[in-house]
């Protein structure tokens, strides 16, 4: 449980994120890309990436050996190159020390540029910074204008939030299960507390994270909290080659097919007859749909009925909802 305490004052100092961070959007897909749950939504989209990310971001791996990253390439800035030029002013002792933290319980050695990063080489500095900059450019910024579209929305509703039921409840109803209590923000995550001491507080969406909200905690910085926002789907580009069907990527046309079907009850049999597919092919679909929470199975006799959960619907709707406004 993260816990982050609040004076009266702090309130004061809570501030949305006007725009998207290029960088802190990069992170978060990265560690999308790296999780191995949400196999059924997020697979192909991770394939993909993988198949398209080149050579030159191989060092990012190097500089995340384990399952957290250095706290220096924290960067919340509004462009990308404000962000990748905040990354290289970051304060020597400050990636000497983190460097040393992320590998303290690593067996292999860092590679040489890591050990020269370390020593402040600036050749190392221009590996790290041609390594953010392609991730970015293959990973980010295919969607980049949805990114800042979604986010314009989200500062929207929040803005309205605290307008209408001010600060304490908006904060309350960022992030499901969270709870504030006597000056307290209590959410889900790893074991932390916190207490402000008037640094203030910057909550930023992310689209392409599903898990526990973000904390990154610097010295003489705003506390930053990286919520997960938007549709809960890896984002897809659209317009001239890109796809204007996100949801057919991420499920498989199959079984999207299915999830449309399934506003009204339906068979196995029934499925892979309307499909054209084999009822054990229709089976396997169906169980892969309904262990990713879209669709229900009840049996009734010796057949079972599959119909879609609110949560397949809600995607669905957001599929109909986002043809018509392209159309």
């Amino acid at each position: 449980m993260i816990r982050i305490r609040f004076t009266a004052a702090d309130f004061a100092r809570v501030r949305f994120a006007p725009r998207p961070a290029p960088l802190q959007e990069l992170n978060a897909a990265l560690m999308m890309m790296c999780r191995p749950d949400e196999e059924l939504l997020f697979g192909r989209w991770r394939q993909r990436v993988l198949r398209s990310l080149p050579v030159s971001v191989q060092a990012l791996r190097d500089l995340v050996p384990a399952q957290e990253a250095p706290h220096f390439i924290d960067v919340f800035s509004d462009t990308l190159q404000e962000g990748l030029d905040t990354v290289r002013a970051s304060r020597p002792d400050l990636v000497r020390s983190e460097i040393e933290r992320v590998y303290a319980t690593h067996t292999s050695p860092a590679p040489l540029w890591i050990r020269e990063l370390h020593q402040g080489g600036a050749n190392a500095w221009q590996v790290l910074r041609r390594a953010q900059h392609a991730a970015f450019e293959t990973v980010v910024h295919p969607v980049w204008t949805l990114v800042q579209d979604l986010h314009q929305t989200e500062f929207t509703r929040h803005a309205l939030a605290v307008a209408e039921h001010g600060i304490g409840a908006a904060l309350a109803a960022l992030v499901p299960g969270t709870r504030l209590h006597e000056g307290v923000w209590e959410f889900e995550g790893p074991e932390r507390d916190i207490t402000l001491h008037g640094r203030g507080v910057l909550l930023l969406p992310t689209f392409h994270w599903t898990g526990h909200p973000l904390i990154s905690s610097l010295p003489d910085h705003p506390l930053v909290v990286t919520c997960p926002a938007g549709p809960g789907l890896p984002l897809a580009p659209t317009g001239p080659g890109g796809t204007d069907d996100a949801l057919a990527v991420v499920l498989g046309r199959t079984r999207l097919d299915i999830l449309l079907r399934l506003g009204e009850k339906h068979t196995t049999s029934e499925l892979a007859r309307r499909l054209g597919v084999s009822n054990a092919t229709a089976s396997a679909h169906t169980a892969a749909l309904r262990g990713a929470g879209l669709i229900t199975t009840v049996r009734a006799g010796r057949a079972v009925l599959h119909q879609r959960t609110a949560l397949g619907s809600l995607l669905v709707q957001r599929r109909t909802g986002t043809r018509r406004a392209n159309g």
